[in-house]
């Protein structure tokens, strides 16, 4: 078998388990416990119910390429389900922000106004754009779970 041969074979079965589900949850595209929208926003809610800690997802973020800007939303705003709160501007294209929830805009994450690309590196845990005061919990339900999201970007 020649070299060729074998290199295409490798990179043929590494495409098929990449996309694999649980390739896809290991690698970080997803991540227990959280919550999508069709938007490739997520949310995930505090212990106690009350805050909801939210981004753009792995997905939205390589589409988007190196981030370059990011608007914050305005702390202490309220918002409604799928208000434009920010934006984020990569080398290849601006993208608004929606609202996954209804609330109160309670903390922003400012440590991308100095390192907007965090949200490259790490956007489910250091590049998480801002918290919100939940003020509708059954808002929550109508968001995608994990295997409804892996299976919006597997199409």
């Amino acid at each position: 078998m020649s070299i060729c041969t074998l290199a295409a074979r490798t990179i043929v079965a590494t495409r098929v388990a990449m996309a694999s589900p649980l390739r896809l949850a290991v690698r970080g595209y997803v991540t227990a416990g959280r919550r999508y929208t069709k938007d490739h926003e997520w949310v995930v809610v505090s212990e106690d119910g009350k805050i909801g800690t939210m981004g753009i997802t792995d997905y939205a973020a390589k589409a988007l390429g190196d981030v370059v800007f990011v608007e914050l939303p305005e702390v202490g705003k309220t918002v409604a389900i799928k208000d434009t709160i920010g934006a984020v501007e990569s080398v290849k294209a601006a993208s608004d922000i929606y609202a996954p929830i209804s609330g109160e805009i309670v903390e922003a994450n400012e440590a991308l106004e100095a390192e907007s690309g965090l949200i490259n590196e790490s956007p489910f845990d250091e590049g998480w754009l801002c918290k919100i005061k939940i003020s509708n919990e059954a808002e929550l339900e109508a968001l995608l779970d994990e295997a409804a999201y892996l299976k919006l970007t597997s199409e």
